[in-house]
């Protein structure tokens, strides 16, 4: 599998993760986004045989778009702050079953993980093992389909970064992701693998060494349902 780089230099490398690749190495032992890179830096710096790369942030193995590394200790640190103080932004698209009855909105849940199933659910904000999950979502555009009844394209503005958020925050609201087998129940009854429509498309940061604001975007692919919108 090839890397498909958007950006590097010494302290930082912009990745497209391909849907279906862990973000980094799980049971499957199946080849992962961490891994890649270090092999991608192994291979240009033969002297570094063991090059440090640090995961700023994950995706969900279904989910495809842009992720960074850091490529040095001290750049980890500086972007993992960024996220922890919510400087570091990530938007995101998603086809959603449905059409919203706002333009815009904000979605304010407390989230549960249940690890032992990997899913997770909207709980009372009293349950003291749930956290707060707040996303910023705007409808782009909806068309009315044949096959699957009204979709909608939406782009996401993560506040926070919790298990499944997205996924769970738009199916407590009747707005379940397209493909998702997890969290809409049409998509649960289907048999074989659907791929869900969910991308990262867009990352903002400070950069942890000259502090200029980088900005990256790629589209998805055009590929069903997102080429229902995207050209």
């Amino acid at each position: 599998m090839e890397l498909n780089i958007v950006y590097e230099d010494s302290y930082i490398l912009v990745a497209e993760k391909p849907p279906k690749v862990p973000s980094q190495k799980d049971k499957t032992n199946d080849m992962d986004m961490l891994s890649m890179v270090k092999e991608h830096i192994k291979i240009c710096y033969p002297k570094a045989k063991n090059p440090y790369v640090g995961l700023v942030h994950r995706l969900d193995r279904p989910v495809g778009g842009l992720m960074i590394f850091a490529k040095t200790k001290e750049a980890n640190a500086n972007l993992s702050e960024q996220i922890r103080n919510k400087t570091f932004k990530k938007e995101y698209y998603a086809v959603v079953c449905g059409k919203p009855d706002e333009k815009d909105g904000i979605f304010k849940d407390y989230l549960l993980k249940n690890g032992r199933i990997n899913m997770s659910k909207v709980a009372s904000k009293e349950n003291k093992n749930a956290k707060e999950a707040i996303l910023k979502y705007e409808v782009i555009d909806s068309v009315n389909t044949d096959k699957d009844g009204i979709l909608s394209l939406v782009k996401i503005n993560l506040k926070t970064g919790r298990h499944h958020q997205i996924r769970v925050q738009f199916s407590n609201a009747n707005m379940s992701l397209w493909g998702d087998n997890k969290y809409n129940k049409k998509f649960v009854k289907m048999k074989g693998y659907t791929q869900i429509a969910l991308w990262a498309k867009n990352i903002e940061f400070i950069h942890p060494k000259d502090k200029r604001v980088c900005k990256f975007e790629l589209k998805p692919h055009n590929e069903y349902p997102f080429s229902l919108f995207v050209d």
